[in-house]
């Protein structure tokens, strides 16, 4: 019998935990929701995407650590800062334009994660649009002076539920 309550009393608290029954849209944070902390690592990312759409090289990489591990290719870690800048000019030409369907940030001390859903289009060598999505997954660190970086940026980290 007691064995039965402790089962039982195990699925109520589980069906209880608010973030359970939740939908996803719920899920993400507004930036409402965000303390002062978690929306400046939001605003590393979205500074990133922002310059990213503008052509500014120099501002993309701005938002990265000196050594970043960037996936530009699902499941193939970049570390090498002057490849990484040659691959953001490359994808600057194709005038990419993203959007984020909602965005969580998690900050421990000096560590940080952002989710978000994602959507990129733009327009290949050839003139076809191309388009893309996934989930980024990026971590950051805070920097001495305070601000934060990208350490690693990973805009597949769906990959392996999509194998």
């Amino acid at each position: 019998m007691r064995k039965k309550y402790l089962t039982l009393t195990i699925i109520i608290t589980a069906l209880s935990v608010p973030s359970i029954a939740m939908s996803e849209e719920q899920k993400s944070m507004s930036t409402q929701e965000m303390n002062a902390e978690e929306k400046t690592v939001l605003s590393v990312v979205e500074t990133m995407t922002s310059n990213l759409q503008k052509g500014n090289i120099d501002g993309v990489m701005s938002t990265y650590v000196a050594k970043p591990v960037i996936i530009f290719e699902p499941g193939v870690p970049m570390t090498d800062a002057e490849v990484s800048r040659q691959i953001f000019s490359q994808m600057i030409e194709a005038n990419p334009q993203v959007t984020y369907s909602g965005h969580e940030v998690y900050v421990s001390g000096d560590t940080a994660i952002h989710l978000a859903p994602w959507n990129m289009t733009g327009v290949g060598p050839d003139g076809a649009e191309m388009k893309q999505g996934g989930l980024s997954v990026a971590v950051l660190r805070k920097q001495e002076d305070g601000s934060w970086k990208m350490v690693i940026d990973n805009p597949y980290g769906d990959r392996l539920l999509n194998n």
